[in-house]
């Protein structure tokens, strides 16, 4: 008799036989043979396959009595539909506010079998196990936070997932991961691989990176079954919007900072074989200026150049024209710096939001504009993802990176469905004649 049992993130196969199965490796300690436990899965139809008994120790199929009481909208169904015909596995790309989270529930509800949804914020796992428990009325576990509570039911943020997964990866039949791109960085690929899970389901805005990551996701939790972009929603289910580029001019002091640096940068470039057409080649100069004078000066001239383009006195001259504009608009302002958010904090007195902005905090803040009492906020990067904000309809984007998600997600968080039907704005403010133009291009 051949028997499966879940070890420490492996499936070991405990058996006499000659096992010969892709994936499946003989282990001389044991006896027997062990794999990653993600192949749990194509193990069983293999051995079903070729009519071998065996005794099979993991239940994570035991059944859960669930329910929704929600009503799915056209493209959640459809959504639904395109993972379960891919057999339960694969990756769903739906814009910001599209309703992902409806969509887990239903997966959930499909399958009602032991769930371990993976999120990557504490605040996120929060607002996640509140709809659980809501949904379902059941307990909801939780491991991240301080707490380490398994239920049939368990959201866990990603870090607590690293160190959980070989322990308890034989426990869930099913595995959310929300915003599923973060398992393109090395680390967190070992979550997918010690879970046994054979049903998997991520959601993302953004599953695509420029780093090509998305390949080795689509093999951990499956293809994309199914994608919507903004323009597909908008209007139907999210807000109508449109994107206004703001064109502004450094003044002659900011001028004279910003060429010196570029010229100090672009002469390093000529002559050290770098292109900076990839991060991998920005990571050489972070290297080589740690004992190369000139490498340092090239690499202290692009952050001082990128310094002024981002926060030039002239995109917060227009910033005070467009809050002045929006005064009964609810207004969220995004930058790529900390110290801008402060300022631009200081001199319109809004509340700001940061990396140091504590948890209790940050909450307060949003809540005051879910509420009303804050009708506007200035963040750093912070409410692209992972946090719960409230409804806005006009965004200005200081400054940021070239991503595309970075874009998509801030563009996300003011489309939610208005019920005077208002069109959602989203201002771009580019300094002209500067790398920023560059940069605004490559991101949209």
């Amino acid at each position: 008799m051949t028997t499966l049992r879940f070890e420490d993130g492996t499936i070991h196969l405990a058996t006499d036989l000659d096992i010969s199965i892709p994936g499946v490796e003989a282990d001389p300690r044991s006896g027997g043979y062990r794999a990653p436990a993600m192949r749990y899965a194509a193990i069983r139809d293999e051995l079903e396959r070729r009519g071998t008994e065996f005794e099979d120790t993991l239940a994570l199929d035991a059944p859960l009595s669930l329910s929704t009481t929600y009503d799915l909208r056209d493209y959640q169904r459809a959504a639904l539909d395109a993972w379960l015909d891919a057999g339960g596995r694969g990756v769903v790309e739906l814009p910001t506010g599209a309703g992902k989270t409806v969509l887990a529930v239903a997966a959930m509800v499909a399958r009602s079998v032991p769930t371990l949804v993976v999120v990557p914020t504490i605040d996120l796992q929060d607002q996640w196990i509140r709809e659980l428990e809501t949904e379902f009325d059941v307990p909801v576990g939780r491991f991240g936070g301080g707490e380490q509570t398994q239920e049939a039911i368990t959201v866990s943020t990603y870090d607590s997932a690293y160190l959980r997964a070989d322990d308890v990866g034989g426990d869930f039949g099913l595995v959310v991961f929300d915003e599923v791109h973060h398992l393109g960085g090395e680390g967190y690929q070992d979550i997918p691989r010690f879970l046994a899970a054979p049903s998997r389901l991520g959601l993302t805005a953004t599953f695509e990176r420029p780093d090509g990551a998305h390949e080795r996701v689509a093999e951990l939790v499956g293809p994309r079954v199914y994608r919507l972009d903004v323009d597909d929603l908008a209007g139907d289910h999210l807000a109508d919007y449109e994107v206004r580029r703001i064109e502004v001019e450094l003044t002659a002091d900011e001028r004279e900072t910003y060429d010196e640096a570029q010229e100090t940068f672009v002469n390093y470039l000529r002559t050290s074989g770098l292109s900076m057409q990839s991060g991998s080649d920005y990571q050489k100069l972070v290297m080589r200026s740690g004992n190369d004078p000139r490498a340092r000066a090239a690499l202290l001239a692009k952050q001082r150049a990128r310094d002024v383009m981002m926060n030039s006195e002239a995109k917060v001259d227009k910033l005070a024209r467009l809050l002045a504009r929006h005064r009964e608009d609810r207004v969220i302002v995004f930058t790529a710096s900390t110290d801008l958010v402060y300022r631009i904090s200081r001199r319109f007195l809004v509340p700001p939001i940061t990396n140091e902005t504590g948890t209790k905090e940050r909450r307060e803040i949003l809540d005051r504009f879910r509420d009303g009492t804050y009708d506007t906020v200035v963040a750093a990067n912070v409410l692209d993802e992972g946090v719960d904000v409230p409804d806005a309809n006009v965004g200005i984007l200081l400054s940021g990176s070239g991503s595309e998600r970075e874009f998509t997600q801030r563009l996300g968080r003011i489309l939610r469905p208005k019920a005077d039907g208002a069109t959602a704005t989203l201002y771009e403010l580019v300094s002209v004649e500067t790398a920023e133009e560059r940069v605004a291009a490559r991101r949209r």
